[in-house]
């Protein structure tokens, strides 16, 4: 009849869609006879679509199970199986019609195991990306700053901050060392910033402050089951979430001794080997290690390997304490001052210059970190639209004692010299013979003053 669509027999349609189809498939009857196979499957075994259709399917595929199935009716999902010498892997279905087994259908999931091994490895890639975006959501996975962060126009200051833009130019590994709270971290994360690495990620760890049973997991990752309590799927661990990218190994000189041989190996090959895993895998990290310790004195006394230390200290960046650059004290003040009346919501007229004279005379033993307390400080005691004052500073800026303003002459020098070694022990990281030269004193002299002040 005119106008009607021609009835087609499904059959003919199934078989027409099996030519598109890229995946390999094959149906057989209830007998077993093949009654229709996919071009990709009769391509894969090395026959023609014709040769094939009506025939045995045990005559066509090479060990297939589909007569196991047509007997049992239960499916078998993703089974090797061996054809010409290489293993694929297929799902089997049993036909099902009135509770009677009518035929089944086989798949080829994977033509070999080498397209087994792409997809899992791209899976891995798109766990490994996740675990990255995760990470930068609670972790902060990617660098915050640039050079343009680093305040400071000192000769100091320039040097290194020059000296990190031509490190971040190659991919060499890093050692940043300085006192606490000079800024190794801003530099980490401007180097990487504005290295070729910049759009990858960004994972940092600090190395004093993870348990040291914790740290390999913690750097390396695990697979499910390594170990009682861990966590179902694995964990990824801090290198493979950095590749491609830029590892901060923070207060490395804390890092466990027997840690640091693991750490060599990763550095050498290139490669981590998960807890639990049968093998390693490769890994593209730059490495960027930071201390406020002496790395070679750390040597000398058996706490850092030799061999690691030379592995990390290809480029060695000094980033100078605060004291050592009091003309930058002015900008930066302003810049932190900007930063914290922005954090808090409130606006500051600025620092008077009987304030600013008072911090750059100050030895800030706790460098930026301890100026930026400072100034949140007085901008907690200003009142709104206010100026900073010798008034708004700490007792021990403003020159004021804590004590009273007056008070047995003996009592105020003891303060006095109480204090002064205090500054000095602070200095010298808790080093008694650094600190006695610091005050232009003996060693013995120093143990003699610590007794009579009963200070340990």
């Amino acid at each position: 009849m005119a106008g009607k669509s021609p009835v087609y027999d499904q059959n003919y349609i199934l078989s027409k869609l099996l030519e598109l189809a890229y995946d390999g498939i094959v149906i057989v009857d209830e007998h077993g006879i093949i009654t229709l196979i996919s071009k990709a499957y009769t391509d894969f075994l090395g026959i023609a679509q014709q040769d094939a259709i009506g025939k045995p399917v045990e005559a066509v595929i090479e060990n297939t199970r589909l007569p196991e199935v047509l007997k049992t009716g239960k499916t078998e999902e993703a089974r090797l199986q061996s054809i010409h010498g290489h293993y694929m892997i297929a799902t089997r279905i049993p036909l099902i019609k009135d509770g009677k087994i009518v035929g089944a259908i086989g798949k080829i999931l994977f033509r070999n195991i080498e397209e087994l091994k792409v997809m899992h490895k791209r899976i891995i890639n798109l766990q490994r990306q996740l675990e990255v975006y995760k990470n930068k959501i609670d972790m902060g996975g990617y660098a915050k700053y640039s050079f343009s962060n680093i305040i400071g126009q000192s000769d100091k200051i320039l040097l290194s901050k020059a000296m990190a833009e031509k490190a971040s130019m190659t991919d060499s590994t890093v050692l940043l060392t300085g006192e606490s709270g000079t800024g190794k971290e801003l530099f980490a994360h401007a180097i990487h910033q504005g290295s070729v690495r910049s759009a990858n990620a960004f994972i940092k760890i600090n190395c004093a402050a993870i348990p040291a049973e914790l740290l390999e997991s913690e750097l390396f990752g695990y697979e499910e089951g390594a170990f009682t309590g861990a966590r179902k799927g694995g964990k990824i661990g801090k290198f493979e979430l950095a590749d491609g990218g830029t590892l901060f190994l923070d207060e490395i000189g804390d890092m466990p001794v027997s840690m640091q041989a693991k750490l060599l190996r990763v550095l050498q090959e290139k490669e981590v080997e998960k807890i639990g895993a049968q093998y390693s895998q490769a890994v593209d990290v730059r490495i960027i290690a930071a201390t406020n310790q002496d790395m070679e004195n750390l040597v000398a006394m058996g706490k850092v390997r030799e061999d690691l230390f030379y592995r990390l200290n290809v480029v060695n960046i000094r980033i100078p304490a605060l004291r050592e650059r009091p003309e930058d004290i002015e900008l930066l003040g302003s810049c932190l001052l900007n930063k914290i009346c922005s954090r808090l919501n409130k606006y500051i007229g600025g620092i008077s210059s009987q304030a600013m004279q008072m911090l750059k005379s100050h030895s800030w033993p706790g460098n930026i970190r301890e100026l930026e307390n400072v100034l949140e400080r007085a901008v907690n005691l200003i009142g709104k639209g206010g100026i900073i004052g010798p008034e708004h500073l700490s007792e021990e800026l403003n020159g004021k004692i804590a004590y009273g303003e007056i008070g047995p002459i003996n009592e105020i020098l003891a303060r006095a010299e109480k204090s002064a070694i205090e500054k000095a022990m602070q200095l010298s990281g808790g080093k008694k013979a650094k600190a006695a030269r610091l005050l232009n004193i003996s060693r013995s002299n120093l143990y003699e003053r610590l007794s009579k002040l009963k200070m340990s």
